[in-house]
């Protein structure tokens, strides 16, 4: 017999982990963040980029209104992201697919760190910015032709992973 969301059987937790999203724009997807960054207990949501759209009229169908309950910021600028990423001594993971990333599996979670997972912009992925001040590089290994798919589904993918190995 299936279950109502208030006789759900998990336990609240929360993990060091900051969703980075990269010059993320498109509203549904920025609700969607909201909705599986508190369905997997993240820290928080840092947004970069000018003119973020966090119209919470626009972003509620979406995030459910999750975005009332995953704290989250807008850091305009890559180069202060980074001093702030930097200055709180972030495992920097960056989920794209490069010349060096490695498959998500192998990703090393330090026990001693948050980690901030660094998702990329809709057409561009992640800036070279990030990229180059990344700690690792992980991919998601994809055997169809296509060679990307949507950011939400990709952070859910690593957020899965992620938690899974921090329990």
């Amino acid at each position: 017999m299936q279950l109502k969301h208030e006789e759900n059987q998990f336990e609240p937790t929360t993990f060091p982990i900051t969703l980075v999203c990269d010059h993320i724009y498109f509203q549904q997807n920025i609700g969607s963040l909201f909705r599986i960054g508190e369905a997997f207990g993240i820290e928080k949501i840092i947004f970069t980029g000018k003119d973020i759209p966090l119209n919470p009229r626009k972003i509620n169908k979406t995030s459910r209104s999750t975005h009332l309950h995953v704290a989250h910021s807008v850091i305009e600028e890559n180069n202060d992201l980074i001093a702030y990423l930097q200055q709180h001594n972030y495992e920097i993971i960056a989920l794209e697919i490069a010349s060096t990333s490695k498959p998500l599996k192998e990703v090393e979670l330090p026990s001693d760190k948050k980690i901030a997972l660094v998702i990329g912009n809709e057409i561009n992925g992640i800036s070279d910015e990030l990229l180059t001040i990344s700690n690792q590089m992980v991919h998601i290994n994809m055997f169809g032709k296509n060679s990307s798919m949507n950011v939400v589904q990709a952070a859910s993918i690593a957020l899965y992973e992620f938690t899974s190995k921090l329990i």
